[in-house]
């Protein structure tokens, strides 16, 4: 078991939104699945690991309680857990720390980032009315996406200009988030999709959207929009799945609770747990250096696989985003990794 020791005083409904995810699961919907994992201590010296409670970039303001946390890290000589949110997140240089995070540049972080997973609700029971069962396999690949891809001048350039924005806030100090050079995600992926829709070797199905979730607004829209894209992704062996505004794609953990295949465009992308999980074994992953590549690739990997592989990586993407990458399970895995750590250094 880890003993986690943080500022209780922020895990309060005024800062509910902001809270580190674990601390969220221990204090606010105590999850009993954690319980022989965790234990929030009240005393320093009794506890493994400090956790700032809430997002780096919040708890930067409150001055007084984040030096506290910063004095009583270094001078117990204690793990220091930080949760930076957003798109971007931020990098932090403190020694002995620990920052957990959705996406950035695997060339860029350090082995102490660690990327969560996005924390999504399982679909077969939010979303879907059937249950999960596996597709055969079939002569072409069939490949599936529903969302954001919009081409064009004016396109380009309003996603240009919502980069600017970021950068003068950046500038001014008004956020703290990591840099990042410009990249028009819609745009590139109606590009790649534009690219698969014309090769007649992949049977493609594909709904491409000019807003982000369609531009829906009422909840029966809303609705009706996410049970045409897990029914897209539930009859689909495949999903494109490519960065959007941060380095990362919320799809790629979609299509994994399916139990389908990702096909990733790799844009210099960390995986959660990427020091355990073989995630070659799990999906598709394409280098953006070689996406003219990209329907040589696909299908390499589906001729390379007999029926029975084909119904197993369906089975086993599913297992795997129930055991590693659903947020109980992700941060079970995480304290193992961590008991390993403090094993080492005794």
């Amino acid at each position: 078991m880890l003993k986690l020791y943080t500022d209780t005083q922020f895990l309060t409904e005024t800062h509910r939104k902001e809270v580190f995810p674990l601390l969220f699961d221990l204090h606010f919907k105590p999850d009993e699945r954690l319980a022989h994992y965790y234990e929030v201590v009240e005393s320093i010296a009794a506890c493994d690991i400090i956790v700032m409670p809430i997002d780096y970039t919040r708890f930067i303001k409150h001055k007084k309680a984040f030096d506290a946390l910063l004095k009583a890290s270094k001078t117990n000589h204690k793990p220091l857990w930080i949760y930076t949110a957003g798109d971007f997140g931020f990098t932090n240089y403190i020694k002995n720390s620990y920052t957990f995070r959705l996406g950035g540049f695997d060339s860029t972080l350090s082995d102490t980032n660690f990327i969560m997973p996005a924390f999504i609700n399982d679909p077969y029971v939010a979303q879907m009315p059937n249950s999960f069962s596996v597709l055969k396999k079939t002569k072409k690949p069939s490949i599936g996406f529903v969302g954001h891809a919009q081409s064009g001048f004016l396109k380009y350039l309003k996603e240009g200009v919502g980069h600017l924005k970021v950068g003068v806030i950046r500038a001014l100090h008004r956020v703290l988030v990591d840099a990042q050079v410009f990249y028009p995600s819609s745009v590139k992926r109606a590009g790649y999709l534009s690219a698969l829709l014309k090769d007649n070797r992949i049977d493609s199905h594909f709904i491409l959207r000019n807003k982000y979730r369609a531009g829906v607004t009422s909840e029966a829209e809303k609705q009706k929009s996410m049970i045409e894209f897990y029914e897209n992704i539930f009859n689909n062996a495949y999903t494109f799945c490519s960065r959007g505004v941060g380095n990362f794609s919320v799809r790629f953990y979609e299509t994994l609770a399916m139990g389908r295949i990702p096909i990733l465009l790799n844009t210099d992308c960390r995986l959660p747990l990427h020091t355990t999980i073989d995630w070659k074994t799990h999906c598709v992953i394409i280098e953006e250096a070689e996406v003219h590549k990209m329907p040589a690739h696909i299908l390499a990997f589906h001729e390379a696989l007999s029926s029975a592989d084909f119904e197993n990586i369906q089975h086993n993407n599913r297992e795997i985003w129930k055991t590693k990458l659903m947020r109980h399970a992700y941060f079970i895995a995480i304290h193992d990794v961590f008991i390993a750590k403090l094993e080492v250094h005794e």
